[in-house]
């Protein structure tokens, strides 16, 4: 496929690396600028500061949105009007009301649209999956993940603190992804109890999120942070006969591994298996990859719009229940 770029910052030049070589045909973004630097990177590129100029060319078959949150629907929404296939980057829009006239057009066009949980293609996630799926450790029964980063020098002033462009805070940032993979593991959940306090960014949004979730007898206890001061990725799923526990993303989040821990009849220290994957990050090829085989008619474990609203049906409960003690506690 010929592909369109729309947003050419850091998620934009990661999707853009995560493309076969010279599918990218053009490039769009605000700061002209930043266009002409990602379309650099392809031999046939051509730059724009206008993204409905690039999403309606003839040339360009699928649309990858990696924009702020608050263009994130509106420009899917153009590029699937225009008959284009669309991978949008989580958590794809800033309400789930926001999202429901992008699904409504991709069923009216008959266009593929997925949503870049690209965690889903984590390798220790995946095979975390596919060990649920065989049965390793039995039924389900509750998942216990941790996700957070420190933030850098100014980080309050950033357009992820600013409700208006991100539509919240740490929740919709990088707790986004912790519900998307309680959902893909666990089934149905629904929103019990929020707490989504600001305790130490001054900003008008929550720096920290702790949810609650439940559906049919599982439990999901889920934990973002913009306070924690050593990177941390972790992902525990807990079943009748073992844990699934996967851990770092690579780089600064430490090296990816998986550990399955089954439990004995006899019960005591459980066996312990463990699966590294020290290479390079490989969730967005292999995402990029699932896409096309989408838009082919192939099933694959991506993220696709009902995911996208499921998400973002359980963010919003726990914007609209509140729950915050900082700064952004009177935030709607």
């Amino acid at each position: 496929m010929r592909v369109a770029v729309v947003g050419c910052g850091r998620m934009g030049l990661k999707r853009a690396r995560a493309l076969p070589a010279d599918a990218l045909v053009a490039a769009a973004d605000v700061h002209l600028e930043r266009a002409r630097a990602l379309a650099e990177t392809s031999g046939r590129c051509t730059a724009a500061v206008r993204w409905g100029d690039v999403v309606a060319r003839d040339d360009v078959d699928a649309v990858v949105v990696a924009t702020t949150h608050d263009a994130l629907a509106a420009v899917a929404l153009g590029a699937v009007r225009a008959g284009k296939h669309v991978l949008i980057e989580k958590p794809a829009a800033r309400t789930r009301e926001e999202l429901r006239p992008v699904a409504e057009a991709a069923r009216a066009r008959g266009v593929t649209v997925a949503v870049g949980f690209n965690h889903r293609f984590h390798p220790a996630l995946r095979k975390a999956h596919a060990l649920l799926a065989e049965g390793a450790i039995g039924a389900p029964l509750y998942v216990r993940a941790r996700y957070g980063h420190g933030g850098r020098p100014g980080y309050e002033r950033e357009w992820r603190a600013d409700p208006a462009v991100s539509g919240g805070g740490e929740l919709i940032d990088q707790g986004a992804h912790l519900v998307d993979l309680a959902l893909w593991f666990l089934g149905p959940l629904a929103l019990r109890s929020a707490h989504l306090p600001t305790v130490f960014w001054e900003a008008p949004v929550e720096d920290n999120a702790f949810l609650h979730l439940e559906g049919g007898g599982r439990t999901a206890w889920l934990h973002a942070s913009w306070t924690e001061w050593k990177n941390l990725f972790s992902f525990e799923l807990f079943g009748r006969e073992g844990v699934l526990t996967a851990e770092g993303l690579g780089g600064s989040y430490g090296p990816e591994r998986l550990t399955l821990a089954r439990l004995r009849r006899e019960m005591g220290p459980p066996d312990l298996q463990c699966w590294p994957f020290p290479d390079e990050d490989v969730s967005w090829a292999d995402e990029w990859r699932a896409f096309t085989d989408a838009v082919g008619g192939k099933p694959t474990d991506g993220a696709g719009l009902d995911d996208a609203l499921a998400v973002l049906e359980v963010v919003g409960a726990a914007y609209a229940r509140g729950g915050g003690t900082g700064p952004g506690a009177d935030r709607p």
